[in-house]
């Protein structure tokens, strides 16, 4: 199993206070010297975080594969183009979200999505759709041409942590799954289930197959023993941790589940 390790939310915390530092750039050597595989970041459009000027001098110095997970805008995929990631991940956006809600709507998307695709492949880019895990979804991203899908771990996140922590107790708790225990054992079994069985169905189409979204230390292990899956990115929880633990002792401990 391969490690992503996501650094979005150090520039998250530079830009909270509209400052130079801390700088994502300095995480990248880090990351590689803990055992990361792979650096994620996303660019968005409205540059909450990460920036052009981030992007462009990840991609440039790091020594391991940058994953560049952008939406489907025209300007936004040219800026891609331009920085020749290792790869390119197409994500749905909402101004309005905290933070990516789901997978990429295939029916309304499905003109720019083959469009951005092929431009990208034809650069040399490798190209990837972050989508719900529905055999429906699988069969639409190969259809599509993509080399590899993320499947989106949040509604397994999400249930994870109303079953096996506090948060029905915070002000963050997750109203629609604010139901007894047994159901969310259920649920969570469903859940996996429906990740295990998108995996399956990608391998089989010759997709590579990653995972991604509200993984933590706590819920990693159940989609590790995912067989089809052969990367995580995981960026959050890592950040969070190093708070207290420092960076690289972070990204230790989630390499060593990880793997």
């Amino acid at each position: 199993m391969l490690l992503g390790v996501n650094i979005d939310h150090i520039a998250v915390l530079r830009e909270a206070r509209k400052v130079n530092d801390p700088d994502p750039l300095d995480a990248v050597s880090l990351a590689v010297r803990s055992g990361a595989d792979q650096i994620t970041i996303h660019l968005r459009e409205d540059r909450r975080h990460i920036n052009d000027d981030d992007a462009k001098r990840i991609i440039a110095h790091s020594p391991i594969p940058v994953n560049l997970e952008c939406s489907l805008n025209p300007d936004i995929v040219e800026i891609v183009a331009e920085l020749k990631p290792h790869r390119a991940t197409f994500v749905p956006e909402n101004r309005e979200e905290v933070t990516t809600e789901g997978g990429l709507d295939f029916e309304s998307q499905y003109a720019n999505l083959d469009k951005a695709v092929h431009y990208l492949k034809a650069r040399e880019i490798e190209t990837s759709i972050f989508i719900d895990p529905t055999k429906e979804a699988i069969r639409a991203a190969k259809g599509i041409g993509v080399s590899w899908v993320e499947l989106h771990t949040g509604a397994y996140a999400n249930i994870y942590a109303m079953l096996n922590s506090n948060l029905r107790n915070t002000p963050h708790c997750i109203e629609e799954l604010d139901v007894e225990r047994s159901k969310l054992t259920k649920m969570l079994k469903a859940s996996l289930l429906e990740l295990e069985t998108a995996a399956e169905e990608g391998d089989e189409f010759g997709l590579k197959v990653a995972a991604g979204h509200g993984l933590n230390y706590q819920n990693v292990k159940a989609i590790c023993a995912l067989k089809h899956i052969c990367e995580l990115n995981i960026g959050q929880s890592i950040i969070a941790r190093s708070v207290f633990s420092g960076f690289e002792d972070a990204v230790k401990e989630m390499v060593k589940l990880v793997k």
